[in-house]
């Protein structure tokens, strides 16, 4: 009788967490667009708002979430004009915000973070550290509950959230992607081009590799031996070179990593398979470079000038106000630790098919 009882308990208790993934799977798929869309707009991660909307909500299935789409507990408080529900919480009858709909909720939740003081220290934070928004919204006083960081970041890590922060941040810049390269035509002027990459030797010391290619075709095909085989570092962030015709899905499961972090990471739309011989993080890059600036290459993009320096593309174009998919000159210098003394010169991307980029 008691193995019964046992049994009986196991299967109860596996059913509810069965069930209890799939709610979470559910509202995750139903909300996920409008996180990433409020990341983008305010800054507050995709991860935690996703979080918080699963815990505040439980799912989606609160009566004060059913009530009034009010997906994140989020008080009426003074300056509060819209309308308003009453429920218990930490006393009877409080006062709560009510919304026409879980957009307007989320979008609220966002603004609330974002223009209170009291949370103005999480947007110092970095957008991928959930762990330390996650423990800074309890410091700053957004909930009660003792283990509020911890339930987050359990939530956090039960869905995998942070693949929903990246991928808005691969989007933030319009997914600029690698450009596939086109065969030379014969007679066409020779190209120099110089590639300088510092990397993590074995033994712990740090090399610089600098080689001189005066003929275009050369350098496709001796490229690869700037870079070491492996794993190396670039910036302090860890990087491959993968050669044209990598699978992308084949490389994140190799490196265990996600595949829309491996996209998020580079910058790069959604393709499958490398179009070109490429430079590719494994990690995110840093926000400022090794050195205050790269001069520009003949036939250079914006996206190739972030890979070999090992710096997030929206800081570069942050540091030089240039837009997505604007080509940069042959010679300027582009900034990498912070704003252009001088701007660099810029020109509309050509349309004169010379090169062709995946979306």
């Amino acid at each position: 009788m008691q193995r019964i009882i046992l049994l009986l308990t196991v299967i109860c208790f596996y059913t509810a967490a069965f069930s209890q993934k799939e709610k979470g799977e559910s509202y995750i798929a139903k909300y996920k667009d409008i996180a990433m869309a409020e990341m983008q707009r305010s800054g507050v991660p995709a991860a935690i708002t996703l979080a918080q909307g699963i815990l505040e909500s439980k799912y989606g299935e609160s009566d004060l979430c059913l009530e009034s789409n009010n997906h994140f507990g989020i008080k009426c408080k003074t300056e509060w004009t819209g309308d308003k529900v009453y429920h218990d919480d930490d006393a009877k009858h409080e006062c709560f915000r009510s919304y026409p709909d879980a957009a307007a909720s989320f979008r609220d939740h966002s603004d609330f973070l974002k223009n209170r003081p009291y949370y103005t220290d999480l947007f110092k934070l970095d957008i991928t550290d959930a762990e330390g928004w996650a423990y800074g919204l309890k410091k700053d006083g957004y909930a009660t509950e003792k283990e509020y960081p911890q339930r987050l970041l359990k939530v956090i890590s039960d869905y995998d959230l942070n693949q929903y922060t990246y991928l808005a941040l691969q989007k933030q810049n319009n997914s600029p992607s690698i450009a596939i390269k086109e065969k030379a035509p014969e007679n066409k002027p020779v190209v120099k081009q110089n590639i300088a990459v510092k990397y993590t030797a074995p033994a712990e010391e740090e090399v610089e590799i600098i080689t001189k290619h005066t003929d275009q075709a050369a350098t496709a095909r001796s490229v690869a031996s700037v870079y070491p085989e492996g794993v190396f570092t670039i910036n302090h962030s860890k990087v491959v070179f993968a050669k044209e015709g990598t699978s992308l899905l084949a490389l994140a499961n190799e490196y265990d990593i996600s595949l829309s972090k491996l996209l998020a990471f580079n910058e790069i739309g959604e393709i499958d398979i490398l179009p070109n011989d490429a430079l590719l993080f494994l990690e995110l890059k840093m926000k400022k470079g090794a050195v205050d600036f790269h001069i520009a290459e003949t036939g250079e993009t914006l996206h190739q000038i972030c890979q070999k320096e090992g710096v997030r593309m929206d800081a570069v174009m942050q540091y030089n106000s240039i837009k997505p998919n604007m080509e940069v000159m042959t010679g300027e210098k582009i900034y990498l630790r912070g704003i252009a003394a001088v701007l660099p010169k810029t020109i509309a991307p050509n349309n004169t098919n010379s090169q062709v980029t995946s979306k």
